[in-house]
């Protein structure tokens, strides 16, 4: 076991180090010229598209724009926001946080091109829905079908039981160590809490993620401002110190990429999920007018997980006198310096905060499963078994140690990426057309441009845009 556990830690060294952080970067900056910097062209028309579609709720059957996005910060969002961003400012400086934003500027036009994709390939999804995503384009568009299948499984196994696990023995031993409750009970109540959202399909999973993704970003990012209010004096400091780390000599040249870019960039990386091909899966299960749509808005996804949700815990921990004493790191290093910003009850409250981020994470990443599980197989037993081990999943990862389960995970998050990368580079012709289209239209004056598949030169595996009025 030890071997196996070498060995596969090995391998996702250098998948995660090496390959996956250069595909990530050359193929965001490739996507971001490719674009015209859509990120940053359209910026005001994310905010307005998020701003119109905040209060919809989708028809019976369909999920909104608004709620497909919930579903994918309900997944990206977690405990990395917080624990991950200890870790790269403690491994990399402070200049790590110059370089995850950065890196977000850039995967934000990676994010657009594969939602975007997702929305032109979906299909329906037997109940008046949507579902869609890598291994959807993977077999319509490309007829990539083993590659495609390879993915589906990938994915579910990773997401939908995996990380499921590791998030619930998150919560577990978080709500141990604050309010001494026992670890198996804790898992009872998450096991219950699962099941009750995830069997009622993805209009609930939606309608729930709707309402706990906005409290939980909110309590968290009014917490940061009021730590930087309060330290207001340091902020110039703490902004000078990001910008100056950066870029000094130790951090550009210090162990070839040097370790606040390589820190920055995996962080940033890692947690806003860009070019992953799990946000996809999310995309396409949006009823929109035009594809670009729901692609922009996931844009704007990645801005906020990473701009907004990972800065304010570097920030919280920058605000903090000699952090880098403390010989903490991670979720340790947060809590201690919420304990000097706020007093005694820190622990507590993050706790709280452990326990939203994780609990909408296991509602996000379920449904990842729950789409590509319905690519392998449409039956209900599938489904229905595929839940049923979501929640045992969730019990068992309560209580148990899991490691290697971990690594492995990794391993096949890596494999995924991979795949989906390759996959939207040879698609990404088609999503240019239709960004192209849309800002056409814009320039017409139409508020909301709709999307027909004559404009496409190739409609393979185009199925739910051609009788679009």
């Amino acid at each position: 076991m030890d071997l196996l556990g070498s060995i596969v830690g090995s391998i996702n060294n250098i998948i995660w180090s090496y390959v996956l952080i250069g595909m990530l970067v050359c193929i965001g900056v490739y996507f971001t010229l490719a674009t015209k910097f859509v990120q940053i062209r359209l910026l005001g028309e994310m905010m307005r598209l998020m701003t119109q579609n905040a209060g919809s709720k989708g028809d019976k059957h369909k999920v909104s724009s608004f709620q497909a996005f919930c579903i994918s910060t309900a997944s990206r969002v977690g405990v990395g926001n917080i624990a991950g961003v200890a870790i790269a400012v403690v491994s990399g400086g402070p200049g790590a946080i110059f370089w995850m934003w950065v890196i977000a500027i850039i995967g934000s036009a990676t994010g657009f091109i594969e939602s975007t994709l997702a929305q032109v390939y979906k299909v329906e999804d037997g109940r008046g829905g949507f579902r869609g995503g890598p291994a959807y384009y993977l077999k319509n568009a490309l007829g990539q079908k083993g590659v495609a299948v390879f993915f589906a499984i990938l994915i579910s196994i990773t997401f939908g039981l995996v990380f499921n696990s590791v998030q619930a023995n998150t919560i577990a031993l978080a709500m141990q160590t604050a309010f001494s409750i026992d670890c198996t009970t804790m898992g009872l109540i998450l096991a219950a809490m699962t099941a009750i959202t995830i069997f009622g399909g993805v209009k609930r999973i939606a309608k729930v993620s709707s309402v706990l993704v906005p409290i939980m970003a909110g309590i968290y990012i009014l917490v940061a401002i009021y730590i930087t209010l309060v330290n207001i004096s340091l902020l110039p400091t703490v902004l000078s110190t990001i910008i100056t780390n950066a870029f000094s000599a130790d951090a550009v040249f210090g162990g070839g990429l040097g370790a606040a870019m390589l820190a920055g960039f995996k962080r940033g990386l890692f947690s806003n999920e860009a070019g992953m091909g799990s946000v996809p899966n999310a995309a396409a299960a949006a009823d929109v007018s035009h594809p670009a749509q729901q692609g922009l808005i996931q844009a704007l996804g990645v801005f906020f997980d990473t701009l907004v949700v990972c800065s304010c815990s570097a920030f919280i921990v920058l605000m903090t006198a000699d952090y880098h004493t403390f010989g903490l790191t991670g979720i340790e290093l947060v809590q201690r310096a919420l304990e000097l910003q706020l007093g005694s009850f820190a622990p507590s409250l993050l706790a709280i905060f452990v326990f939203l981020f994780a609990f909408t994470s296991i509602v996000g990443n379920y449904y990842y499963g729950e789409s590509n599980i319905e690519f392998l197989h449409s039956s209900k037993v599938w489904l229905t078994g595929f839940r049923l081990c979501v929640v045992g999943m969730v019990m068992f990862g309560s209580v148990a140690k899991i490691a290697l389960v971990w690594d492995m995970a990794d391993l096949f998050m890596g494999l995924m990426a991979i795949t989906n990368l390759i996959a939207i580079v040879f698609l990404s012709k088609h999503a240019l057309i239709v960004l192209k289209d849309y800002c056409a239209q814009k320039k017409q004056g139409i508020v909301d441009p709709i999307f027909r598949a004559s404009i496409m030169p190739d409609q393979k595996g185009i199925v739910l845009w051609k009788d679009k009025k």
